[in-house]
């Protein structure tokens, strides 16, 4: 009479091997799915984002300068002509200018407000939504309000921010705003301030929230002061937050045009940045200079962002 042992040794010449999954044959078919999956997406990117983008090269490279077909091919001649143009230089002048002070406006309030609120103050949630509500609101829609409060008429016709400078005896204050010539541009960053401080608050605000309050005790044992504590402690902390906010905002203002069509117009020639004077030469019907435009806006924002991007991918792969 026969047993079966439990645990018993099989015989030699059979190896046990682990069971492939049905289905799936030696070669290994499984990158199908995840290629099928994204295939749509690749294909709607490399038409409208790389294809648009190869076919505006293209056209800033053509002699066509009216509506009519191309008379041929101009290579670099459009760009050379582009930075010879007193306009072109203006606007880039502007544009300079404008991205200066909306950086340097948006982190410094946007730090100054997240430092009052991680102090735990009262009525955090109320602030938190009030800086944050412009965020909700667009900059045409903000353009057509800041554009009656940036109003240059002064005197007895003044109105808007002016006219709150008459009322307070503080009529030293007033001033043509967005009409003047060399500064201008830099009244149409202060709606745009206003507008991102918010979004600048809340990246530090989760920035101070994000660092151990460890870190903060063992300074204090140390006998850090306050500066000390910020400066060894908490600045090298944030500067991760502090340089995404400088790409986020920088290549925002980079790319302005709403703004500005809202609150001057794109016949205001004091406010003209490269955005709008593409515009006003696509209407003209000059579509290769227009082109040509566009392409260096491309360069100049990928020159901010392209090495952001591939710091934060080394990053990742030491990870």
């Amino acid at each position: 009479m026969s047993s079966t042992v439990p645990g018993a040794v099989k015989p030699p010449g059979r190896s046990q091997q682990p069971r492939r999954p049905r289905g799936r044959r030696p070669g290994g078919r499984g990158w199908v799915a995840p290629v099928l999956l994204i295939l749509p997406t690749v294909i709607v990117i490399g038409v409208f984002v790389y294809g648009l983008i190869g076919s505006n090269i293209h056209t800033s490279l053509q002699d066509r300068h009216n509506i009519g077909p191309s008379q041929g091919f101009a290579g670099l001649d459009n760009y050379r002509d582009l930075f010879t143009d007193d306009d072109f230089i203006y606007s880039l002048r502007n544009l300079l200018l404008y991205t200066a002070t909306f950086l340097v406006g948006t982190l410094c309030l946007g730090f100054l407000w997240a430092w009052l609120l991680e102090r735990k103050a009262r009525g955090e949630s109320l602030f938190r939504a009030i800086y944050l509500f412009p965020m909700a609101v667009s900059f045409v829609a903000s353009g057509v309000v800041w554009r009656w409060l940036l109003n240059n008429a002064e005197g007895d016709r003044a109105s808007g921010l002016n006219r709150l400078f008459e009322s307070l005896n503080l009529g030293f204050l007033a001033n043509p705003w967005w009409t003047n010539e060399r500064w201008g541009i830099v009244a149409i960053a202060v709606p745009a301030i206003w507008q991102l401080s918010g979004y600048v608050m809340a990246l530090f605000l989760a920035g101070f929230r994000g660092i151990p309050e460890e870190l903060r005790e063992a300074a204090r044992i140390d006998g850090a002061s306050e500066w000390q504590l910020y400066r060894h402690v908490i600045f090298p902390q944030l500067s991760p937050v502090a340089l995404s906010a400088i790409i986020i905002i920088g290549h925002m203002s980079l790319k302005v045009f709403d703004l500005i069509m809202a609150i001057a117009g794109q016949t205001n020639y004091t406010t003209q940045v490269p955005a709008t004077q593409m515009w006003i030469e696509f209407t003209r019907g000059d579509y290769a200079k227009s082109a040509a435009i566009g392409t260096v806006l491309l360069l100049i924002v990928a020159i901010l962002i392209v090495p952001y991007l591939v710091s934060t991918y080394r990053q990742e792969r030491r990870r």
